[in-house]
């Protein structure tokens, strides 16, 4: 059975971040590595990471000119990372020149490539947010431009908050994988996020992939934690 839950590494070691994959790899489906614990860590993290048998979804939102950001991708391609995302706003030309380095490095390479997503509208960001920097202040439009211009330049998945997953669905290929963040329980906080939904609503709404990191590494017992959570999107 696919596991969609993947446990966001947001703490500032790699001592620490280890710790919490040994103790929730029998019981999530991948580990996210940010920009706080790759900073700190660098490639070598990945690689102890990977080395428990884990996949590792590489979350560095890439975001410069296409031939950096191709070459960006290449390298996390070499890392054997199974996700890593873009910025849908960097453009087509970039969005393009993403996913085809990771289509060219998996071939020589001889293994899957990557999964690359587009970012579509952080989870912080609301009308007002958008307003803020100038765009236009919708982001259910903003969050359907970006997903419908990442589909159109290869990109085989997104990244979005839950409340866009069932908008998402109407309007992108079946195939296409969804990994939203910002998924908080019922007796949660929302921190930082402003658009969030429970597990088993963001998955009822066609979410492939869950990425949680406070409500579970913050957790008294993070194992725990991650094993209600699998089990709330079995109940009916």
């Amino acid at each position: 059975m696919h596991n969609p839950l993947i446990v966001a590494l947001d703490v500032p070691t790699l001592e620490a971040a280890l710790k919490l994959v040994e103790e929730l790899a029998p019981v999530v489906g991948a580990f996210k590595v940010g920009k706080e614990l790759f900073v700190s860590a660098g490639p070598e993290g990945v690689r102890r990471i990977q080395s428990s048998g884990a996949s590792v979804f590489l979350d560095l939102k890439f975001h410069d000119i296409p031939n950096t950001v191709a070459r960006a991708v290449e390298a996390a391609s070499q890392l054997d990372v199974q996700m890593l995302t873009v910025h849908a706003s960097g453009g087509g030309e970039m969005l393009r020149a993403a996913e085809q380095a990771a289509q060219e490095c998996g071939r020589k390479l001889g293994r899957r490539p990557p999964l690359v997503l587009g970012v579509t509208v952080l989870t912080n960001l609301d009308n007002a947010g958008l307003s803020e920097i100038g765009v236009e202040p919708d982001v259910g439009r903003q969050v359907e431009r970006l997903a419908s211009l990442a589909v159109k330049c290869g990109l085989r998945g997104l990244v979005c908050s839950p409340l866009e997953i069932a908008l998402l669905r109407q309007i992108i290929p079946s195939d296409t994988q969804l990994v939203t963040p910002g998924i908080r329980g019922p007796e949660a906080k929302k921190d930082d996020q402003k658009r969030t939904l429970s597990p088993k609503e963001a998955i009822d709404a066609g979410a492939n992939w869950l990425v949680i990191g406070r409500p579970i590494w913050a957790a008294e017992h993070p194992r725990a934690a991650a094993g209600k959570i699998l089990a709330s999107l079995n109940e009916p």
